[in-house]
């Protein structure tokens, strides 16, 4: 994968969207079994951040709700209104119903944590559209997640389908490096920074 950062979202995109119901649904069951063999501790006491997958992205909410079987407390992003700023937090309730919102993302009715809520939580799974092995992350491109991890001290997950995971990705200074990669068939992998 080459190219411009918007060359390569592109790219993605597209790939995202020929795979087969099929092959997103065994990805999403996968992504949920690595839950619970998980190198990091994912257990009783832990907070941990994580987005609800929407569209084609990776996963479906049987990643939460196996985070949620563990007894982690699972926060997830609201999209503030305006220009892009740190996100909000809310807490993941698997009996919750959850509404479509800004950018067609899924967020619960709950009551709202603030920005700092992240601050909480000790591992963060996020969306990416691709991931390079030294721990750079290519998101959607309004830096919503720089912007609220930037001083977290929490193990940052990006979650990614296999062939997402590419060795080398541009970066710039406001890009906020994870710490593993998760894809459905390698499970969790440690990032290499340079």
């Amino acid at each position: 994968m080459t190219g411009t950062k918007d060359e390569m979202r592109a790219a993605v995109r597209a790939a995202r969207r020929g795979r087969s119901e099929a092959d997103r649904e065994q990805a999403a069951k996968d992504l949920a079994e690595w839950m619970t063999c998980a190198p990091l501790r994912l257990e009783y006491d832990v907070v941990a951040a994580a987005y609800v997958p929407s569209g084609t992205e990776p996963g479906s909410r049987a990643m939460l709700d196996a985070l949620t079987g563990q007894g982690v407390r699972v926060l997830v992003p609201v999209v503030p209104p305006g220009a892009p700023d740190a996100l909000d937090w809310a807490r993941y309730d698997p009996a919750d119903t959850l509404s479509v919102a800004r950018f067609g993302l899924y967020e619960p009715g709950g009551g709202r944590l603030g920005a700092d809520a992240v601050e909480r939580a000790s591992v963060v799974f996020l969306p990416a559209m691709a991931v390079s092995r030294t721990g750079v992350r290519l998101g959607r491109g309004a830096g919503y997640y720089d912007r609220s991890l930037g001083s977290t001290s929490a193990e940052l997950v990006a979650v990614v389908y296999d062939d997402e995971l590419i060795d080398d990705l541009p970066a710039d200074e406001h890009d906020v490096p994870v710490d593993w990669v998760l894809t459905p068939g390698g499970g969790f992998l440690r990032c290499e920074p340079r």
